[in-house]
């Protein structure tokens, strides 16, 4: 009786075998003596019953995915996971053919042991290695491999989990793998991080490494193009109209405020005029008065006057009494200038009169003469000797305005006089400059 111990899923079933003569079994007393048990055949080289492998005999033994183990003088159909382990060969009975023990011959006096290997005596498989013992033989399975009854089966290394991310079991051996942004360590089962950005990573401006990958960021007025490497500027003028008072002007990672011809920029985005009469970038004659306004400047006559007026100080003009053509007129007039900007929010306060000197008992009124045909200004009246010039509706530039103010004054006191009722006139240049600012 031999015994074989197969384990099934960590349960260890024992299976005994009945052998007439243990694993090989000398000739029966017949006149032939080649008659064998089942399961084993005649061996005329050793002549002994040798054990037949049925699991190579028999086309398709096992069915169902099951593995074909060979046993002597029979086979077991198992799990593919169960191991088989023999059990002890008992020692073989000397015969008067043989004297000696199974795996050994005798030699004068003595019995040697007989080298199955070298005689090729053996069953083992082509891909396993024979290793003479005393007595008998093992076959041994190349590294990578495990013996299960009479063939070398692959070990799966990667079930044990020796590497760190991946494990690709191939036929005796096993190699790890490492996720994207890593690489093999020295001891090529572990995986240490790649940066990508000191090998050359593919981010136009720069580069971030983190664990496994990398991130691209930009420089300042640039944003992440969809493809998350490649950096385009950020057309900040095209975000908002209130980036610059006069024009943005977009540039490769930023952008810049541009003031039309007259002004400077003040700071980042505004404009300023620039008032050429004080730098003297202007063309103004000596015989000329150089009167700054909104992007440009006015070159004017230092003498103003027009018949029937003669000019008695700078800018004031006087119609004397003595000339006929001065009844109608004001007495004097006053030149002044000034310049506004456009579009100008409405009603706005735009110029002030004043008046310099009033007779005692005198009433003033204030009044447009001449030079707003369109209704854009009006007079607001403060008191008796002041008013206000304001600017009715919104206007456009550039444009010129010559506005007449004339003051009326009418003193009942000197009503024994012919004409007690007297007039000087503000002859006010107003320039409307281009833009708003």
């Amino acid at each position: 009786m031999q015994g074989a111990c197969v384990s099934i899923s960590c349960v260890c079933i024992c299976v005994s075998v009945l052998l007439h003569s243990a694993i090989s079994q000398p000739p029966t007393e017949s006149d032939t003596y080649t008659e064998c048990t089942d399961g084993y055949h005649w061996d005329l080289q050793t002549e002994h019953c040798k054990d037949i492998n049925e699991c190579d005999t028999i086309p398709d033994a096992c069915k169902g995915g099951m593995k074909c183990f060979n046993h002597y003088g029979g086979y077991l159909c198992l799990p593919r996971s169960a191991s088989v382990i023999p059990a002890p060969e008992p020692a073989i009975t000397p015969t008067e053919s043989n004297p000696c023990p199974l795996g050994y011959e005798a030699q004068d006096d003595s019995c040697v042991d007989i080298n199955e290997c070298e005689r090729d005596e053996h069953d083992c498989q082509p891909s396993q290695q024979c290793i003479n013992t005393l007595g008998a033989f093992t076959c041994q399975c190349p590294d990578g491999y495990r013996k299960v009854g009479t063939e070398c089966i692959d070990i799966d290394e990667c079930r044990y989990r020796y590497c760190q991310h991946r494990c690709v079991n191939v036929p005796g051996s096993f190699s790890c793998q490492c996720e994207p942004g890593f690489q093999l360590a020295g001891n090529n089962r572990s995986c240490i991080d790649v940066n990508e950005c000191e090998m050359g990573a593919p981010c136009s401006q720069r580069c971030y490494n983190t664990y496994g990958t990398f991130l691209c960021r930009c420089d300042q007025g640039y944003e992440l193009d969809a493809d998350g490497l490649t950096c385009k500027d950020i057309n900040e003028c095209g975000f908002s109209s209130f980036l610059c008072q006069f024009q943005c002007v977009n540039e490769p990672g930023k952008f810049s405020c541009v003031c039309p011809e007259g002004y400077q920029l003040q700071g980042t985005r505004l404009c300023q005029d620039i008032n050429e009469c004080e730098t003297g970038e202007h063309q103004c004659t000596e015989a000329q008065t150089c009167v700054n306004i909104h992007g440009r400047y006015q070159c004017v006559e230092e003498n103003r006057c027009q018949e029937p007026y003669v000019q008695v100080s700078e800018n004031r003009c006087v119609c004397p009494v003595s000339k006929p053509a001065c009844r109608d007129l004001p007495f004097s007039i006053v030149h002044r200038y000034m310049s506004i900007t456009s579009e100008r929010s409405v009603p706005s306060d735009v110029f002030q009169i004043q008046a310099t000197s009033v007779s005692p008992g005198a009433y003033n009124t204030f009044r447009i003469r001449s030079g707003d045909e369109n209704g854009d200004f009006y007079i607001r009246q403060i008191n008796n000797i002041s008013a206000m010039l304001v600017l009715a509706r919104a206007v456009s530039g550039p444009r010129e305005y010559t506005l007449d103010l004339e003051m009326v004054s009418v003193n009942p006191l000197n009503s024994y006089q012919s004409n007690y009722q007297t007039s000087s006139a503000l002859r006010l240049s107003i320039y409307v400059g281009p833009y708003t600012f």
